[in-house]
C-alpha cells in the first residue's frame, strides 16, 4: 500500500516527468486484449484447431412455458453476443415438446423480449418442426434394436432404474421383438393408448453409473392439443432426445446449456452417435452456471405460482424478475445487457446480489434519463411576498450528464407543493431542509425562508407561509443568485401541476434466498410492502405528453418510468429504483462478519486518513483499514462501489481494492463497475483519491486502456509528485 504526502513538486522534477512521458508517447502501445470467459475461449480454441468461421452457428432454445426472466438474459447475451462477435447466425428455437404447459402467448412474449433487448435471430425455429424427422429416427433405432416400448408405469420405471449407488435392472419388456415394438410404437402414435400406459425407451445400459444412460425415455403419450401441430400427434419426444438432434438438424456448432445438464452430456453424445454422418457439423454441448439473483426466485414454476395465486398482477408485474416485468418497471435493455456482462459467465453456481442489477440501471439512467420535478407527499407553500397572479417560466437543465439533452422551461408561481417531509417547524442543526426562520433554495428557482404555518383542526400543517428573495433566482448570473444555502428542495407550481398516480415498487421478497428454506414455502417471505400506491402525486407540466416506458429521474427521489396503464387523462408512474438504497440500511443491522460490519471501520479509517498530517498516523490507519478489508470479499464490495459520493467513500473503496490481489478473472468479471469508479476517482480534486486510483490501475494494467487519455493528461498536468512518480512506473 502506497502512502501519499501532498506537497509542491520541484519544477525540475515536473520537467523530467513531462520529458519521460513525451518519449513514452512515441513508443507504440500494444492493443489491450479482451479477456475471454471460458465459453468464448472454447469457441476461440475450436477456430484455432481448424473449425471454419463460416461453420459457426449458435442458438437460444427457450421452452415456451412461461416468460423469460433475468436468468435467461445470461444465455441470451451469451449466444447472441457470440453471434455478433463472430458475425455468425443465431437461431431462436422454441423447445415446444410439452403441449400440456406451452402456449402461443409465451412464444410471442419471448420474441418480444429478445427484440427489446436488441438482439436479432437468423431463423425462427421450433422443435415441433422436426417431429417427423425425430419419429423416423426413432423407428430406425427400434429396427436397430436400440429402442423398445415399455408398458411399465412411471413409478415402476423409476424403481427399476436403481439409484446412483446401485445398478438398475432390465425392464421385463426390454427384449421385445423389433416387430412388436414397431407395432406398439405405431399404435402409440395413432392415439390407441391412454396417457402413461406406454413409453418408448432407448436401450443403452441399466448398469451405467450415469443414471441418464439407464434406458432413458424417448417418447411419452400426451393426448393434448399442440399450439402449432394441433391434434396430429399423440406422442411427444422428451427433451434429451429432441435437444441434440435439433442442434444437429440445424447444424449448430456450439450448444450451450446450464450446469444441471452437464450429466446429460453423455446421453446427448450417445443420441448423436446414432444419427451423425460425416462431413456434417457435429454439435458439442458445453455448460455454464445459471444466473441466480438474491431476493427473488428464478424457477418458472414458482413464478407461475405467483401469477396464478394472485400475488402479482401477471408475468409482467414490475416486481417480477421477468424481462417483461423489468421492462415495465423501467429497466433499459442496455442496463440488462451490462448486468449480464458484468456478472460474467461462470463454471460454478453462485448468487449475484440484486444491488448489482440496480447499480446497472442507475448507471444507465443517470446518463440518459431527464431530470424532472415531482412531489409525492405534498404540502402547500405560499410565497407571501410573490405577486398574486404572476408566473415565471424558469430554465432547468434536463440532464447534467448529457450535454446534448438541452434545457426546458418550468413554471413558477406564488403557490407551490413541496414534500411534506422536507419541512419541520423545529429541527436540529443536521436538518438542512425547510424549517421556520431558515432558508433553503428551490431547485432552479429562488431562496425562500419559512415564516409561519397554518394547521387544520387536527394539528396537521396544511400551509407553509414563506418569503422569497427576488435577487436569488438561479441562473441570473448576479452575485445574489450565487448565494449559498445548505438545502435545495424540489417543488412544483400548484396552478400548473399535473396529478398522477405513482407506484412505489420494492423487492418482492424480504429474504435473500426465499426458496432455500426446506421447511418453509417461499411465498412466506413475500414482502407485504412490495407495492405502495400514491393516488395523488403531482408532477411538472413538461410530463403531460410523455409516452409509456419513458424514463425520468424525479429529482431527489429516484428513477421512474411511465407505466403502460397510463392514459392521456391519467399518468401512472412506476418507481424503477430509488436514488438511495434503503435495503443497505436494513442489511447494516445483520449480525454477520461481512462487509456490513467491516465497511464502517474502513470508512472511519479513510475519514481520519484524509485529515491526517503525519506519515506515522497514516500508516497506522492503513493497517487498520487492511485489517477491516481482510473480512470483505470482492463480491461483497463491488455493489457498493457505485454508491461512492464523498472523498471518504472513494478513498475507502479504493484503498480496500488496493489491499486485494485481484486475478484477471476478477477484473474481467467486474470491469465495468471498476472502470466507472476509477473514471470518476481520477477526476477528483483530492490527491489521496487520485493516487489510490492511479495505484490500482498500476497494479491491474488491463484497466489502463479505458483511462489512457486521462492518465496521459494527468502525467502532464497533475501537481502531485507521488502521482507523477506512480504514473511513470507503468
Amino acid at each position: 500500500m502506497h502512502h501519499l504526502s501532498i506537497y509542491k513538486p520541484r519544477a525540475s522534477l515536473i520537467i523530467f516527468y513531462v520529458f519521460l512521458l513525451a518519449i513514452c508517447n512515441h513508443i507504440p502501445m500494444t492493443e489491450e486484449k479482451k479477456s475471454l470467459n471460458f465459453i468464448e475461449q472454447i469457441v476461440a480454441d475450436d477456430l484455432a484447431k481448424g473449425l471454419a468461421k463460416s461453420s459457426l452457428r449458435f442458438r437460444f432454445p427457450p421452452e415456451p412455458n412461461g416468460y423469460l426472466h433475468i436468468g435467461h438474459a445470461a444465455s441470451i447475451c451469451l449466444n447472441f453476443g457470440l453471434g455478433e462477435q463472430y458475425g455468425a447466425p443465431v437461431n431462436l428455437r422454441f423447445d415446444d415438446t410439452n403441449p400440456a404447459k406451452e402456449e402461443q402467448a409465451y412464444v410471442d412474449a419471448i420474441k418480444r423480449d429478445i427484440k427489446w433487448l436488441g438482439f436479432h435471430w437468423d431463423k425462427e425455429l421450433y422443435s415441433s418442426d422436426y417431429f417427423d424427422q425425430l419419429y423416423d429416427w426413432a423407428i430406425e433405432l427400434i429396427k436397430a434394436g436400440k429402442a423398445y416400448v415399455d408398458d411399465q408405469t412411471s413409478e415402476q420405471i423409476a424403481a427399476q432404474k436403481g439409484t446412483p449407488t446401485s445398478v438398475g435392472s432390465n425392464s421385463p419388456y426390454r427384449d421385445r421383438s423389433v416387430e412388436e415394438n414397431l407395432a406398439l410404437f405405431e399404435q402409440m402414435k395413432a392415439g390407441a393408448f391412454a396417457e402413461g400406459s406406454h413409453v418408448l425407451r432407448a436401450k443403452i445400459d441399466m448398469h451405467s453409473p450415469n443414471m441418464h444412460m439407464r434406458d432413458p425415455i424417448m417418447y411419452r403419450i400426451l393426448n393434448k392439443k399442440h399450439h402449432r401441430t394441433g391434434t396430429r400427434w399423440h406422442i411427444y419426444p422428451m427433451y434429451d432426445w429432441t435437444h441434440g438432434e435439433s442442434d444437429y438438424i440445424e447444424q449448430v456448432s456450439h450448444s450451450f446449456c446450464t450446469l444441471e445438464f452437464k450429466s446429460h452430456r453423455e446421453l446427448y453424445d450417445w443420441f448423436l452417435d446414432q444419427v451423425y454422418e460425416k462431413p456434417n457439423i457435429r454439435p458439442i454441448q458445453r455448460e455454464f452456471a445459471r444466473r441466480n439473483l438474491s431476493y427473488t426466485v428464478m424457477s418458472k414454476r414458482k413464478l407461475l405460482e405467483l401469477v396464478e395465486g394472485g400475488y402479482v398482477t401477471g408475468w409482467d408485474d414490475p416486481r417480477m424478475p421477468t424481462i417483461s416485468g423489468l421492462r415495465r418497471r423501467g429497466y433499459t435493455p442496455n442496463s440488462i445487457r451490462k448486468f449480464s456482462e458484468i456478472s460474467g459467465i461462470s463454471k460454478r453456481d453462485n448468487v449475484t446480489d440484486v444491488s448489482l442489477l440496480e447499480f446497472c440501471v442507475k448507471d444507465d439512467l443517470n446518463k440518459t434519463a431527464p431530470r424532472v420535478m415531482a412531489v409525492l407527499n405534498p404540502v402547500k407553500v405560499v410565497i407571501t411576498n410573490y405577486p398574486e397572479g404572476k408566473e415565471e417560466w424558469l430554465v432547468a437543465e434536463n440532464n447534467p450528464e448529457d450535454e446534448k439533452s438541452g434545457h426546458r422551461k418550468v413554471p413558477f408561481s406564488r403557490e407551490l407543493y413541496i414534500e411534506r417531509e422536507d419541512f419541520r417547524e423545529v429541527a436540529n442543526k443536521r436538518f438542512f431542509r425547510l424549517t421556520l426562520g431558515k432558508e433553503v433554495r428551490l431547485k432552479n428557482a429562488y431562496i425562500i425562508k419559512a415564516e409561519s404555518v397554518i394547521k387544520d383542526d387536527s394539528g396537521e400543517i396544511i400551509e407553509i407561509h414563506c418569503s422569497y428573495d427576488p435577487l436569488t433566482k438561479s441562473g441570473s448570473g448576479t452575485p445574489e443568485s450565487k448565494r449559498k444555502v445548505k438545502g435545495t428542495l424540489h417543488w412544483v407550481s400548484i396552478p400548473h401541476a399535473i396529478k398522477a398516480e405513482v407506484r412505489l415498487y420494492d423487492r418482492l421478497f424480504i429474504d435473500e434466498a426465499p426458496d432455500s428454506h426446506k421447511d418453509k414455502d417461499f411465498k412466506e417471505f413475500i414482502n407485504p410492502n412490495s407495492l405502495k400506491i400514491i393516488p395523488e402525486a403531482y408532477v411538472e407540466p413538461s410530463l403531460k405528453n410523455a409516452k409509456p416506458e419513458s424514463n425520468f429521474q424525479f429529482q431527489r427521489l429516484g428513477y421512474f418510468n411511465i407505466d403502460t396503464d397510463s392514459t392521456p387523462e391519467k399518468l401512472v408512474f412506476n418507481r424503477t429504483v430509488p436514488l438511495t438504497d434503503s435495503w443497505a440500511k436494513i442489511e447494516n443491522k445483520k449480525e454477520t462478519p461481512s462487509t456490513i460490519n467491516s465497511m464502517p471501520m474502513v470508512m472511519t479509517a479513510a475519514g481520519k486518513y484524509l485529515k491526517a498530517r503525519e506519515d506515522e498516523e497514516r500508516n497506522a490507519l492503513t493497517k487498520q483499514l487492511q485489517e477491516a478489508a481482510a473480512t470483505i470479499t470482492l463480491e461483497q464490495l463491488v455493489p457498493l462501489l457505485a454508491t461512492a459520493q464523498s472523498n471518504k467513500e472513494y478513498l475507502g473503496y479504493l484503498m480496500t481494492l488496493n489491499s486485494f490481489q485481484l486475478s484477471e478473472g476478477d477484473i474481467a468479471s467486474h470491469k465495468e463497475v471498476l472502470n466507472t469508479l476509477l473514471g470518476k476517482a481520477l477526476l477528483m480534486k483530492n490527491s489521496y483519491v487520485r493516487f489510490q486510483a492511479v495505484d490500482f490501475i498500476g497494479r491491474n494494467p488491463s484497466l489502463k486502456k479505458a483511462h489512457e487519455t486521462l492518465l496521459k493528461k494527468m502525467a502532464v498536468e497533475d501537481k502531485n509528485t507521488h502521482i507523477l512518480a506512480r504514473l511513470t512506473e507503468f
